[in-house]
């Protein structure tokens, strides 16, 4: 049998449910009090080796076709950390993103810029022992998405984490330091500064290569007072 509880409080680094800027919150957001229902052994569970589900890695975004996708290469690297800065490994780390003219293969985006027949933007990691996981990607572009008047989205690249079992998803989005989007983006802002800046990449010179592309580090912790934004 179900039962009634009360909303948690929202947590101060966390995006709320409601934030009336992001117009999609306002249809979606809870209006009752939340129902539990009770979770099956397939939802608490989940494989000891996600590769074994989900295949081999997709780690770079820049081989998947037969030529090489327009725009600027970049790697994306981090860690998986969980709130005392241990890393987790074995987890699903998922990217999807616009291509670097700012548009998705989706049948919903029908903005007018160019679709690259060499990039799909999508990939797949597992990270390592020690929480770690690697991208070679463009540089997704801004697009415009008719939130509001003159509302362009920062460039930035969606994450979906799936930890030990199926229920364990959390997803985030990563943002890029030099985008001066984000200021004005109502899905940054949901997240009150100075939380924002936990999805704000970091550029790192050691992780570019030279003459070849350009190094970001974004950590991600799932949880604790340092916690990553998810929800977006």
């Amino acid at each position: 049998m179900s039962e009634t509880i009360e909303y948690a409080r929202e947590d101060a680094g966390q995006p709320p449910s409601l934030h009336p800027p992001y117009a999609s919150t306002v249809a979606r957001s809870p209006r009752q009090p939340l129902v539990r229902i009770p979770q099956t052994l397939t939802e608490t569970t989940g494989p000891a080796d996600w590769s074994r589900l989900m295949g081999g890695a997709m780690a770079d975004l820049t081989k998947q076709h037969a030529g090489e996708p327009l725009g600027q290469r970049i790697i994306v690297s981090g860690r998986v950390l969980d709130e005392a800065g241990r890393p987790v490994p074995n987890t699903v780390v998922e990217i999807w993103q616009a291509n670097a003219a700012g548009r998705y293969i989706h049948k919903k985006d029908q903005w007018d810029a160019p679709l690259d027949p060499n990039f799909t933007g999508a990939g797949r990691v597992i990270t390592d022992t020690e929480g770690r996981y690697r991208y070679v990607t463009v540089r997704p572009g801004a697009y415009p998405w008719k939130n509001h008047h003159n509302a362009w989205r920062p460039s930035h690249i969606h994450l979906s984490l799936l930890g030990p079992a199926f229920a364990t998803r959390l997803v985030t989005q990563m943002y890029f330091p030099d985008d001066p989007l984000i200021p004005i983006d109502p899905i940054a802002g949901a997240v009150p500064e100075p939380y924002r800046q936990r999805m704000v990449s970091r550029f790192d010179l050691a992780t570019t290569q030279p003459e070849w592309a350009l190094g970001y580090l974004f950590d991600i912790v799932l949880r604790g007072p340092a916690a990553t934004p998810m929800g977006l």
